[in-house]
């Protein structure tokens, strides 16, 4: 691909990097960018920045936030601290919430424990889970973890972890396909799945 500009290049080479975008996807952003005379790349740009310098972790359950706490965390109108659903990805927690069918809280672990890809457990947020647990006297669990063997691994391992609390551990029905990633599930049937969840035990 020639350029005529060394500045047109480097925004498509940036652009090129995301997940998704190709390089004619990309021409043909930054081209709409410098085409456009509203400012528009001045507003992504200024947008992006604040993406990489002031978004944090929420310190409770490691949700995306503007703050020290993320909304969910501090909204009063959730069900307490006596649930908590577990996620891999902040993208589970804005599926499961367009869902309107979950009023408790979640900790997001930050995907799956994946040997194959040198993800073990102390590379999650599962220590801070189970602290969070005993700290807040939880009575529910809600493993809603992708259906795959990652997925499962990680939902043994965890629930290993708080077999011998006084806590009932759940999992989503099977109303999402196995293998598959749960921010790709249609909305009725990730609802569904939390509504109708069912107990898991573990094996010795």
């Amino acid at each position: 691909m020639n350029f005529s500009s060394k500045i047109l290049e480097e925004s498509v080479n940036a652009l090129s990097s995301l997940p998704g975008v190709g390089k004619k996807s990309a021409l043909r952003l930054a081209l709409h960018l410098v085409q456009d005379n509203t400012k528009k790349a001045a507003k992504i740009s200024a947008a992006l920045i604040r993406l990489s310098t002031d978004i944090r972790k929420c310190t409770v359950c490691c949700n995306i936030s503007d703050h020290d706490i993320c909304n969910i965390c501090s909204n009063p109108a959730r069900s307490g601290k006596s649930v908590i659903c577990i996620v891999e990805t902040a993208r589970d927690v804005m599926a499961i919430e367009d869902t309107n069918q979950f009023k408790g809280k979640y900790h997001v672990l930050g995907g799956v424990i994946s040997p194959l890809e040198g993800i073990g457990p102390s590379d999650l947020s599962i220590e801070l889970l189970v602290e969070r647990i005993k700290e807040e006297k939880t009575e529910e669990v809600i493993m809603a973890i992708s259906p795959t063997i990652e997925g499962e691994t990680t939902i043994y391992y965890i629930s290993k972890l708080l077999k011998d609390m006084d806590i009932k551990v759940s999992v989503i029905a099977r109303g999402v396909s196995f293998g598959g990633d749960l921010e790709y599930a249609d909305e009725l049937t990730l609802g569904r799945s939390i509504v109708s969840r069912i107990p898991y035990n573990v094996q010795s």
